[in-house]
């Protein structure tokens, strides 16, 4: 059995509560990028693609196992792994590893990103929630 790392217990509740902000999220990380001045940089919409996806990881393995990832979360990737087994497509976790793999450089790190890359996160993060949201109405 793969380690996970360390995790919480969380219900349905909970579950219920981080996928209404993942969309708010989703929705936040859009609307930035939508309003951005031309040279504008785009770390605030990358980090907020960033905790959108961490919310929506947290709200699918909330629902499937009753717990998430907590501290580090890089290793939300095995935790949804363990989850979901086969069924968690490989493009979308490599969708979720690249954004994850970009968090502390985004928000601590002093490069400023553009406003393109921020986009193509944004591409990544619509691809893993649109099928996060379908994902979450099949599990039972």
């Amino acid at each position: 059995m793969a380690r996970i790392g360390s995790t919480k217990k969380k219900d349905a509740t909970y579950a219920a509560g981080r996928l209404v902000i993942a969309r708010g999220f989703l929705k936040s990380a859009r609307n930035g990028i939508l309003i951005a001045d031309p040279g504008d940089i785009g770390n605030p919409s990358m980090s907020t693609v960033i905790n959108c996806a961490i919310a929506y990881s947290d709200a699918l393995t909330a629902k499937i196992r009753g717990e998430i990832n907590q501290d580090d979360h890089q290793t939300v990737v095995k935790l949804l792994r363990a989850a979901l087994g086969n069924e968690f497509p490989s493009r979308q976790e490599a969708n979720l590893r690249s954004l994850l793999e970009q968090k502390d450089e985004v928000q601590y790190g002093s490069r400023a990103k553009t406003l393109a890359e921020a986009d193509r996160s944004l591409e990544r993060l619509e691809e893993f929630a649109a099928w996060a949201e379908e994902r979450f109405l099949l599990i039972r």
